[in-house]
């Protein structure tokens, strides 16, 4: 295992991503001892990070990590969790938090520091070594910056009192939302975004990536295989990858290409099997840098999966609109819409004003002559539109 020095800790640059452990045919819970041997040969060879949620696998991927763990010296690995912000309602001063759609019960919480309470008990541990705000995105960032509900204020409170080791928080938001919050708070020690190379363009993770640097702090990863998506990409691709690097897998390129970021320190894979855990530690036990040459190729792999409309966000159409539409960022989410089932995109569209959603576009193409790309730009939106309406009747 590679480590990468973080404070006064030595990461392993691969983690372990609890929202996928082996479940129980019959039953759809999560298999304990399947899920232990997992965790035993992580331990082994070097894997001693593990991330969880409040509402991953139900609520159970808490307390399995915690009682498989429990047998090994709770200095001897890090555990990571999140406050499920992106779950919690606030009014009349109380907390109100409905995870049925997770497949958990609804229940009242008055307080931040009664959920913060029971995810600590929950895992059997008396402190968090690594503990985020789940999903700073547009959708969240009034709860997450209430000074009534001082969400922040509580957790770092907890890291002094030494509940928390280290804060941090998750995000699915667009960069601009990322530098705002970052710009506001300077308390977190690190950012963990979805990042790999399909996503580096679609979902813009190469700016958000360069936000998180400028701040000068740590980016961890999630996502690095966007759902096993990355790890069969295709007949065509396959063959393209082994062509350039014979023997090496689809999902092994992925990894590489993080690894040659310098600036991610752990990339959270979540892993299900034996055979995909042994793939993803052998390919850590190597710091292997992308060439150019492979970088090129993996351009093509991305050009022959997904079709972008090619914006530069130059802005030229902006200042023209009648509208005052923010068209660039509208392309980027027509681009991820057109591409992928991605909840996200319905969610960030919802936190726009009616003025500032693509359904406000009056079409009058005065936008068009100014773009040095030639896009369509009218034409794109009423695309936009379209494909918001299809992802909300399915």
């Amino acid at each position: 295992m590679i480590y990468k020095e973080f404070k006064n800790l030595k990461l392993p640059r691969l983690g372990y991503g609890c929202m996928r452990l082996p479940e129980d045919e019959k039953t759809g819970k999560i298999d304990f001892t399947k899920a232990e041997e997992l965790f035993d040969y992580s331990m082994a060879n070097g894997l001693n990070y593990f991330d969880t949620a409040f509402f991953y696998h139900a609520g159970e991927s808490e307390n399995v990590i915690g009682r498989a763990l429990a047998k090994y010296p709770r200095e001897t690995w890090y555990l990571a969790d999140k406050f499920p912000g992106n779950f919690v309602e606030y009014k009349d001063g109380k907390l109100y938090m409905d995870v049925t759609a997770m497949g958990m019960e609804k229940r009242t919480y008055n307080t931040v520091q009664e959920i913060f309470e029971h995810q600590l008990k929950h895992s059997g541990v008396e402190y968090f070594d690594f503990y985020m705000l789940h999903n700073v995105t547009e959708s969240t960032y009034d709860l997450y910056t209430n000074d009534e509900l001082g969400i922040v204020e509580y957790l770092v409170k907890e890291r002094e009192a030494g509940r928390i080791k280290h804060l941090g928080f998750s995000s699915h938001g667009r960069y601009e939302t990322i530098d705002k919050f970052l710009a506001k708070y300077d308390c977190f020690e690190y950012v963990m975004i979805q990042l790999n190379y399909l996503d580096w363009t679609l979902q813009e993770a190469g700016k958000k990536y360069d936000v998180i640097t400028k701040h000068n702090l740590p980016v961890f990863v999630m996502e690095p295989l966007r759902g096993g998506l990355l790890s069969a990409p295709g007949v065509d691709a396959e063959a393209l990858l082994n062509a350039t690097k014979p023997g090496k897998t689809p999902t092994s390129w992925s990894f590489r290409f993080i690894q040659s970021l310098p600036n991610v320190y752990v990339t959270i894979s979540g892993m299900s099997t034996m055979e995909q855990l042994k793939e993803n530690i052998e390919t850590y036990t190597t710091d292997e840098v992308m060439s150019d040459v492979e970088k090129k190729v993996l351009a093509q792999v991305v050009d022959g999966m997904a079709k972008f409309v090619p914006c530069t966000s130059c802005r030229y159409c902006c200042g023209i609109c009648p509208q005052k539409l923010d068209i660039p960022m509208l392309i980027a989410t027509y681009n991820e819409a057109d591409n992928s089932d991605s909840w996200y995109v319905n969610d960030l569209v919802s936190t726009l004003t009616d003025e500032e959603k693509p359904q406000a576009c009056i079409a009058c193409g005065v936008c068009n002559p100014l773009c040095p790309q030639n896009i369509d730009i009218p034409e794109i939106l009423t695309k936009l539109v379209k494909l918001l309406e299809k992802s909300k009747e399915e």
